[in-house]
């Protein structure tokens, strides 16, 4: 293997299997680990110190940092693509692209938002070559006579939230990427502002926007949205 090749990481453990807990050990005094999962201000220094490693060309770094932020990219590049097998695509591209060009980054970036910004540059590349989003939109159309939820039916937390799943796909784009890294993802507001490249108060007017749209759309059908600002 070339030093440019993409290390081959093990394949996915199962989801209960931290990359945390089968591997590094948590510095004295750090935060705990709940259901083997370290809390947002532990992962975010992990994450920084494996980034750093993996400038530096370490490939068991590279291996720890794909294990903790692959599920995440791949459903962020679905939420674009609606396509699972174009996502992993994009995703991979994402890593090889980092490694290649590992010695060109900042040690001390974010490497999410580096990965987050890759992943949707690229998706949006494939909407654009192949004008996925107008087909899909249409296949996703409601049918014509489709019937509003009953009144049961609107008290039913899955019903609310197969709806919250549409309205969010149709939301304005930068809207639903804002919402989706915020809310799904947990990225901070200059993360996804670097992410989606604009100010942390765009980020913030896109999230004001988006949460409102919700609680009107689940208001006019019926449901009582709580919806954090």
């Amino acid at each position: 293997m070339t030093s440019d090749e993409l290390p081959r990481p093990d394949p996915m453990p199962p989801a209960t299997t931290s990359p945390l807990k089968r591997r590094d050990r948590l510095p004295a005094g750090s935060s705990p680990v709940v259901d083997g999962e370290a809390l947002p201000s532990v992962e975010a220094d992990l994450l920084s110190a494996w980034f750093r490693r993996v400038v530096a060309s370490d490939r068991d770094a590279f291996e720890s940092l794909f294990r903790a932020t692959h599920d995440g990219l791949i459903r962020f590049a679905v939420s674009i693509l609606q396509d699972e097998g174009a996502a992993g695509d994009v995703v991979q591209d994402a890593y090889l692209r980092l490694w290649q060009r590992r010695e060109e980054q900042d040690p001390t970036g974010s490497v999410k938002a580096l990965l987050y910004r890759t992943v949707r540059n690229l998706a949006l590349n494939v909407v654009r070559d192949g004008e996925r989003r107008e087909r899909l939109l249409e296949e996703r159309a409601d049918p014509p006579g489709a019937r509003a939820p009953s009144p049961d039916e609107a008290l039913d937390a899955r019903v609310l939230g197969e709806r919250l799943r549409k309205w969010i796909a149709e939301l304005p784009d930068r809207q639903r990427e804002a919402l989706l890294l915020s809310r799904f993802e947990g990225l901070s507001h200059e993360e996804i502002g670097r992410v989606m490249e604009v100010a942390p108060r765009t980020v913030n007017n896109h999230l004001v926007r988006a949460l409102r749209a919700l609680r009107e759309r689940a208001s006019a059908h019926g449901f009582t949205a709580h919806l954090e600002g």
